[in-house]
């Protein structure tokens, strides 16, 4: 859950300017063409947690920077660890297991708290804030949506699966048109709307490779870097108005517009689990008629 999705207190911002203003001395140079370091800070309660985001394969990183278009990785990331009891912890939400800022290279996480969708474990939300971190790099540190800010990170930290799918179904993403600055309220809204919001911007940013190709994204934020915005660098891009791309997602994914609520129904899934009941005691009765004929055939009957 990166920066976008939490709310932007004052105090919390201040508190992020004296962390960066505290950085680690003798940090290393921004090394091109490589991913970046990410450099870890925690306090003794979390040495098992510490190691496990030091054992981060951060090769996977690299996905990340081809997606957004970055060749040089930058200088290194900061990760802290922080505890409950910190005054960090205390500026959000208790459901939030980390969070970036991306422009001070910072990116926090509570070891303490459960992941939530998108993330499944303290790596997975490690990959998905570092990939804020490298967003807001390849943007040039400009603003951008919050729907695509974060579509782009899970994009770049989860493969697309089963569980995804039925998260928008469940969420009623695909039930009922829903536009992308309303996504972006979603974001502010309760867990249960997070899931959703999450789900629908990863699942736009996919369609938005698969209709225009995986460098994309990357495009994008090239021309944001270099001053234009958000949705004129989309338009040239992808040669479509945002407001156009986002009615021709809408239209490849009419089949869950329309038959959505249905199979969301108890009635449907009990007659989808009816009939892969039948199909498999079908396929078994042609199964035991096929080795019955073969023994006959062969006197064994």
């Amino acid at each position: 859950m990166g920066l976008p999705a939490i709310p932007h207190h004052t105090s919390l911002a201040l508190l992020l300017i004296s962390i960066s203003v505290a950085a680690t001395p003798g940090a290393q140079l921004p090394k091109a063409g490589t991913v970046p370091d990410l450099l870890i800070e925690a306090p003794s309660e979390f040495a098992a947690a510490r190691e496990r985001v030091e054992s981060f394969d951060r090769e996977r990183l690299r996905g990340v920077m081809r997606l957004v278009g970055l060749t040089d990785s930058g200088p290194p990331i900061r990760v802290l660890l922080a505890s409950e009891d910190s005054e960090l912890a205390r500026q959000v939400s208790s459901s939030i297991a980390g969070f970036a800022a991306g422009t001070e290279s910072l990116v926090v996480l509570f070891p303490s708290r459960s992941p939530a969708y998108p993330d499944d474990t303290l790596e997975d939300v490690l990959h998905h804030e570092v990939a804020h971190v490298l967003i807001t790099r390849a943007s040039g540190g400009r603003s951008l949506p919050t729907w695509f800010h974060e579509g782009l990170a899970t994009t770049a930290e989860r493969t697309w699966g089963i569980e995804d799918q039925a998260r928008v179904l469940r969420e009623r993403a695909f039930l009922s048109h829903t536009s992308l600055d309303e996504v972006n309220e979603l974001f502010e809204s309760d867990d249960g709307s997070r899931a959703g919001a999450y789900a629908l911007a990863g699942a736009f940013v996919r369609d938005l490779i698969n209709a225009h190709g995986p460098s994309a994204p990357g495009d994008i934020m090239r021309r944001i870097a270099a001053g234009e915005s958000f949705d004129s660098a989309f338009a040239q891009v992808t040669k479509q108005s945002l407001a156009d791309a986002e009615a021709a997602f809408w239209d490849r994914n009419r089949f869950w517009a329309r038959w959505g609520p249905f199979l969301m129904t108890p009635s449907a899934l009990w007659m989808i689990v009816t009939l892969i009941a039948l199909a498999a005691i079908i396929r078994r009765r042609q199964k035991s008629a096929a080795l019955r004929k073969r023994w006959a055939d062969e006197g064994l009957d």
